[in-house]
């Protein structure tokens, strides 16, 4: 109620603020979030979300060592993880390669390489929000970015839903189809990758692969239509990122975990009472 009530005030802004982030990152993890599961690729994604932590390291070194005022760390992050995806896609699956040893390469050289660069450059950085979320810390610009990602996640959805379904349902099928699989398949991890390093502010970059999995895989317990699947997975991450905001803002804990929690909640519960029901 104590979130409610500082809600109602007239002097939060950063509190709707962070209330809108939150409700519209929902609709980000929901949609990519039901790909990653019904794909199989939350061990790709996961090597994706972090690598990021290289690019925002060499990001931050640049800026203080040429002194590039316009270099946003997050301009780092979306090459690097955009770089991941490419090769975790293009050089993992499917092409010869151990599969696993690819994605633990790319996962583990994309942290090292991060915390190098933080070494190397001058000054102190505060990481811990690039780690693990603070979605009290957003601007409005991060509200601009995330609608702007879920209106393209929309477009290109909407226009490739069934090259899309077939791909991660069937993947045989629409290679015998004429369909350019290998074409789908990077795009899909391109825009994880985006989605990734756009939603790192809300959970942070180790728990976000979280957020992208467990409303999704909820939702897969009790519908088997992707549509559905999907509609279900933003309902179910909207409720945990406002429920986790809420009781984070009361508590005075940190809010990133807190969502994180309760996504895992939603998921054990609604895992143990779909087994109870058979």
């Amino acid at each position: 109620m104590d979130f409610f009530h500082a809600l109602a005030d007239p002097d939060n802004t950063f509190l709707r603020l962070a209330l809108g982030v939150g409700l519209f990152s929902s609709i980000a993890f929901g949609i990519i979030g039901t790909y990653v599961v019904t794909r199989r690729i939350s061990y790709l994604a996961g090597a994706v979300s972090h690598s990021v932590l290289g690019g925002i390291g060499g990001a931050l070194w640049l800026r203080e060592i040429f002194k590039i005022e316009w270099l946003d760390p997050v301009y780092g992050a979306l090459l690097a993880a955009l770089l991941a995806a490419f090769i975790v896609g293009r050089f993992g699956h499917g092409s010869g390669q151990r599969e696993e040893t690819m994605i633990g390469a790319t996962w583990a050289i994309g942290m090292a390489l991060g915390i190098i660069f933080m070494d190397l450059t001058p000054g102190y950085f505060d990481i811990t929000s690039y780690l693990f979320g603070d979605i009290l810390l957003v601007s409005s610009r991060d509200l601009k970015l995330i609608i702007a990602l879920d209106l393209f996640i929309i477009i290109f959805v909407t226009g490739c839903y069934h090259q899309l379904l077939a791909v991660c349902f069937d993947e045989e099928f629409a290679l015998l189809r004429g369909l350019k699989v290998g074409l789908f398949y990077q795009l899909l991890l391109a825009l994880t990758a985006v989605t990734t390093v756009l939603l790192i502010r809300v959970v942070g970059i180790v728990m976000v692969i979280a957020m992208l999995t467990l409303p999704a895989a909820a939702a897969a317990l009790y519908t088997h239509r992707l549509f559905s699947m999907m509609l279900l997975a933003i309902a179910l991450s909207a409720i945990s990122i406002v429920a986790g905001l809420g009781l984070s803002y009361s508590a005075e804990l940190s809010s990133g975990p807190v969502i994180i929690l309760f996504a895992g909640a939603f998921y054990f519960t609604l895992a143990g009472w779909k087994k109870r029901k058979l």
